[in-house]
């Protein structure tokens, strides 16, 4: 034994809260081993991370990021999704550099270890240096190239974007940690051809195919327009929805789009604070699960949400449904967690390693400190972590068996000095008009 969480609650997503003084959870290499009482006093030798009131939970997944867009944080609020884009988003992106994405993805998971995330699912630029990051920070990630019809301000013409995509799946073949993805950036920027030949990639290298989809009505309108159906039905014409798929947002679907989406097997990233920032709408989440629909739960990137915390991805989740159904009942506490653990480990085809505490899965694990005043009294733990907590509760972190924050101080990352180099970044981007 290396590692010994022991605290009060226990809520390992396999069955109910348990509360018991004590309750303790073994690691040993990467893997959960044991699930007792006072596992202390019977591994002394181990790292013990204790806290009278610590409630361990499995880490968060977070399904839908654009972990490097922190560098945009706060410059181009309170627009439409196009505009947003087209205006600010896009010409921005055309000014990257390998340095930027690296250091804001450095910034990004900062943030996502200390408010309890274990895992993301990235689609963006330059993801070498996302992986790179990754790497660095010791996080669980699925990373890929975003493709387009027109070039990339990183591997410019789209043959090269092939070729760069290629080196990431060679590079990170052996990874236990890094898993690399397909990720066409959405129908409205990728011809059917370009759909097509990504998709054969992310088959026949056994990857994931990471999609934005129908995110907004202008895409659904867009998309009819330009070639007679919506985007879910323009996927399916051209063959390609299936169990590989991750599409995120799916927030203008019809019920024969659900239904269909549920028969190919996709999964789907639900990202509430981006949708409501951008008044994008809401994705009738409940039909999905009802259908059948593997969900998990996504922040977008910084830019459009303005954060990565998932402890408030998940109480907006959990309330915003509410709000469009009318009914208190819908996005139960337990779902919504599931939906952040469990439920995001199998969007991301990982629900045999990760999003629960089971005896043989990898050691992704968090802890809390419930002893706090918005937490107290506590009668649920599942509703208090979805209605009351915050990430900065967490306070040990542990990914793959490797603690990468202990008591609020992170272990693999130069906090100060990633925050320092942002600060010079953020500067350059205030001085350089568009």
């Amino acid at each position: 034994m290396q590692l010994i969480l022991s605290g009060r609650w226990l809520v390992s997503m396999d069955g109910g809260a348990r509360e018991e003084a004590g309750i303790s959870v073994a690691v040993a290499g990467d893997s959960i081993v044991e699930i007792g009482l006072n596992l202390a006093a019977k591994y002394p030798q181990a790292e013990l991370l204790a806290c009278p009131y610590g409630l361990i939970m499995p880490g968060l997944v977070n399904v839908h990021t654009h972990a490097a867009m922190s560098c945009f944080r706060g410059l181009a609020d309170d627009l439409p999704l196009m505009d947003w884009l087209t205006r600010h988003i896009f010409p921005r992106e055309a000014r990257l550099t390998k340095e930027i994405v690296y250091y804001s993805t450095l910034l990004s998971l900062c943030e996502m270890i200390k408010s309890g995330t274990t895992s993301f699912n990235d689609m963006y630029l330059f993801n070498k240096e996302t992986a790179r990051a990754a790497a660095a920070a010791g996080m669980r990630a699925w990373i890929g190239e975003g493709f387009f019809d027109f070039p990339s301000p990183n591997y410019g013409e789209l043959e090269n974007g092939f070729v760069y995509a290629e080196e990431l799946f060679s590079a990170y073949k052996d990874s236990d940690l890094i898993k690399i993805t397909v990720n066409p950036h959405a129908v409205y920027t990728c011809s059917p051809a370009l759909l097509q030949r990504a998709a054969a990639l992310a088959e026949r290298k056994n990857a994931l195919l990471h999609i934005h989809l129908a995110e907004t009505r202008d895409e659904v309108k867009g998309c009819v327009e330009r070639y007679g159906r919506s985007p879910a039905r323009h996927l399916e014409q051209l063959g390609l929805l299936n169990e590989r798929v991750v599409a995120a947002h799916c927030v203008m679907l019809d019920e024969e789009e659900i239904a269909l989406l549920a028969q190919r097997g996709v999964k789907v990233a639900h990202c509430p604070e981006s949708n409501m920032k951008l008044a994008s709408g809401i994705a009738p989440v409940q039909k999905m699960l009802g259908s059948g629909v593997t969900v998990g739960i996504g922040t977008d990137g910084s830019a459009s949400n303005n954060d990565v915390d998932m402890f408030g991805e998940m109480s907006t989740a959990a309330k915003l449904h509410k709000v469009r159904d009318l009914d208190p009942t819908a996005m139960s506490a337990e779902t919504v967690l599931r939906a952040a653990t469990l439920g995001g480990a199998a969007v991301l085809g990982a629900a045999d390693k990760i999003g629960s505490i089971e005896i043989g899965k990898k050691a992704d694990m968090i802890m809390l400190d419930m002893r706090q005043p918005h937490l107290c009294p506590l009668h649920n733990p599942v509703s208090q972590l979805v209605y009351a907590a915050k990430g900065s509760d967490v306070i040990h972190s542990v990914i793959n068996g490797r603690v990468v924050m202990r008591a609020r101080r992170l272990t693999t990352l130069d906090e100060a000095a990633v925050l320092d180099e942002m600060e010079k970044i953020g500067a350059s981007m205030r001085r350089t008009a568009l």
